[in-house]
């Protein structure tokens, strides 16, 4: 797992972000999946309270996007941020919620194990 502990990378970061909570949150739903605030916490993440803050400021500017009530997934966009390739500065807030178009390919959502 990769979180972001100092300043020494280059992401391009947007006075709306809270550094490194915004930034660990949107790493851990790289390496893991779609998660809840509280298994976000669970890995290490912001506690459970942060996470249900941040993750909605993140899915206004498109970095995550919401699969259901509290579950919640990483955006192409957030990737982009993550490896470096989008100026969150650049960001502006969505007037319309993210689409399953918006999934990176490598998060799959299943109602069962078939």
């Amino acid at each position: 797992m990769s979180v972001v502990t100092d300043g020494s990378d280059m992401r391009q970061r947007a006075d709306w972000m809270s550094y490194p909570a915004d930034d660990t949150i949107l790493e851990l739903l790289r390496d893991y999946g779609n998660l809840t605030p509280s298994a976000i916490e669970s890995l290490g993440g912001p506690s459970k309270s942060w996470a249900q803050n941040r993750l909605p400021v993140l899915a206004r500017y498109g970095m995550v996007g919401r699969i259901h009530r509290g579950l919640y997934y990483i955006s192409t966009l957030g990737v982009g941020y993550l490896d470096e390739h989008v100026d969150a500065t650049e960001l502006s807030e969505r007037d319309e919620p993210l689409g399953p178009e918006d999934r990176p390919e490598f998060v799959y959502v299943t109602d069962n194990d078939e």
